[in-house]
């Protein structure tokens, strides 16, 4: 079992930045890729970012690219994803997710998630 935990959401105004950090602790050997989805009011549930754990593939929603960027950091066991040039449309409850297939936790299919965290965009 993987257990994920989230952190870093709140509130900041429309161009504003946001870190947000998800912290991986259990058997680590069961995950190659940790990433990012998120889900708001009424809407499905969307990827955003991922990233391999032990290749540099990293992978963007068309929706952040430019504006999002997702880094890692193995030592700690922890996967960021720094947020820029904050919209309105980016409010959403931010979810952390781990799997052994990349494909799986783009097609939000990964095996461990976490509580997620909440961010607001709004002036």
């Amino acid at each position: 079992q993987v257990q994920l935990a989230e952190s870093g959401g709140g509130l900041v105004q429309p161009g504003g930045s946001l870190r947000l950090s998800c912290v991986a602790s259990g058997r680590m050997l069961s995950i190659d890729s940790m990433g990012w989805f998120r889900q708001a009011p009424g809407k499905e549930r969307e990827f955003v970012a991922l990233t391999r754990l032990r290749h540099t593939d990293t992978d963007y929603a068309d929706s952040v690219k430019g504006r999002f960027t997702i880094s890692r950091d193995n030592a700690r066991n922890t996967v960021y994803l720094q947020m820029t040039s904050l919209k309105p449309e980016d409010t959403a409850v931010y979810y952390c997710a781990a799997d052994l297939s990349p494909l799986q936790l783009r097609r939000n299919r990964a095996s461990y998630r976490g509580q997620g965290t909440q961010v607001t965009v709004s002036s």
